[in-house]
């Protein structure tokens, strides 16, 4: 499979608009569901994103126990999508590769425990599909994140567990050179603009650290990674698999940084 030029990296994910209509309730229940393969079916299927979209706006345990078969399609998509991300590891980092396939470590859940609400919702309408070496609440990996008209990609460690937190800040601590030196780093910049973002921020550097410590903006940052933008209708692209591999090879340094 040829690769695919930074050029067209930047033509195809210029701008943020989805491409799609979403309507209706979900897909036909007897509608297969296969791993995604380049040349073929689109790695998002239409009807997961009408799935994700129409949970946002009824986002009830009686919504969705009445569109189980919508929910269950969109899970096979998420572990099919899962499963093509390691198949194709070998291409930005061979440790992925190596690592056995969890399904049920590969993606978010639906449900949100009532300490993960950010509101009332009880359901995330989104979800990250990971390909990690480790577990993707303690080890730093890659992501695709989906989520009607918020989709982006790259690597992080966005939810990590208490431990993992904490080796997180330490090394931030040990070696903030090294970051600094993947932050300019012209491909990383190129595909990162924004550099290293979060989900959570802390008003205040945690205990135990120093305000002037050089990597005090980041340790205020509870998990962190780095996001390329993507629109919805890219992930309709038959050949979308070449330009995650594009996002993931310069996002693998950060990975290694944490590793």
């Amino acid at each position: 499979m040829p690769e695919v030029a930074s050029e067209t990296l930047r033509q195809k994910t210029h701008g943020r608009c989805s491409g799609l209509t979403l309507q209706g309730s979900g897909p036909n229940a007897d509608a297969p569901r296969c791993r995604y393969e380049a040349g073929g079916a689109p790695m998002v299927e239409p009807e997961t994103f009408t799935f994700l979209a129409d949970l946002a706006q009824n986002n009830r345990k009686a919504w969705l126990d009445q569109h189980r078969d919508a929910r269950d399609d969109a899970l096979r998509n998420f572990t099919g999508i899962a499963m093509t991300l390691h198949d194709y590891a070998d291409r930005f980092d061979h440790s992925v590769a190596e690592a056995g396939i969890k399904p049920k470590q590969s993606y978010t859940k639906f449900f949100q425990e009532p300490r993960d609400r950010s509101g009332r919702d009880l359901y995330r309408a989104d979800v990250d599909i990971f390909a990690n070496a480790g577990h993707p609440s303690e080890d730093f990996g890659y992501y695709l994140h989906i989520e009607p008209g918020n989709c982006y990609a790259g690597a992080a460690l966005f939810k990590p567990s208490k431990n993992a937190l904490a080796r997180l800040r330490q090394r931030l601590v040990d070696d903030p050179e090294d970051l600094k030196d993947i932050l300019a780093d012209p491909e990383f910049k190129e595909t990162f603009p924004d550099g290293v973002m979060t989900r959570k921020t802390l008003g205040v550097v945690p205990d135990g650290f120093s305000d002037s410590d050089p990597s005090a903006p980041y340790l205020k940052m509870v998990g962190l990674g780095c996001r390329k933008d993507l629109p919805d209708a890219l992930l309709l692209d038959d050949e979308v698999i070449d330009l995650l591999v594009e996002i993931f090879r310069p996002a693998s340094q950060l990975v290694r940084y944490f590793d």
